[in-house]
């Protein structure tokens, strides 16, 4: 079975733990959902921030989510004049069947002009999303899961 890179980015409002979190539990949700992977096939995860973003290690958002066998690291992206602030990056590596060309790469909020060309999911329902990643934190997601 082939390793395919799965991009996600999103941005933060805040240099707060709580806003890194949040927004990076919100990009995982959303790219486990639009390409339907189990933690169980998913080698390792690359996060990054810029560098305005340090209150929190956002590699900590897939532990909360139940990831927690899967390869994780955290580093701060290049300081890069005029680049995305604020933005949090996501590069999984996951074992797949799916070709490349069938991958959903997630970019939302600010982070959506990253990549206007690969960045087309459906529009999002952010409080069920909520909802889901809520189901996930309490362990009832991981419990019907078989």
């Amino acid at each position: 079975m082939p390793c395919r890179g799965v991009r996600g980015a999103t941005t933060a409002e805040a240099n707060t733990a709580e806003e890194i979190l949040a927004s990076t539990r919100q990009l995982l949700a959303l790219m486990i959902r639009q390409n339907s992977i189990n933690e169980e096939d998913v080698a390792s995860a690359i996060f990054s921030t810029t560098t305005d973003l340090d209150a929190e290690f956002p590699a900590l958002a897939a532990r909360q989510l139940g990831w927690l066998n899967v390869a994780l690291m955290c580093v701060h992206e290049l300081d890069v004049p005029g680049s995305l602030p604020r933005c949090i990056r996501v590069l999984v590596h996951w074992n797949t069947d799916l070709p490349a060309d069938r991958i959903v790469h997630v970019y939302v909020k600010q982070a959506a002009r990253l990549r206007p060309d690969i960045s087309e999911i459906p529009p999002i329902d952010w409080q069920e999303l909520e909802q889901w990643i809520t189901d996930h934190l309490n362990g009832e997601a991981r419990s019907t899961r078989q």
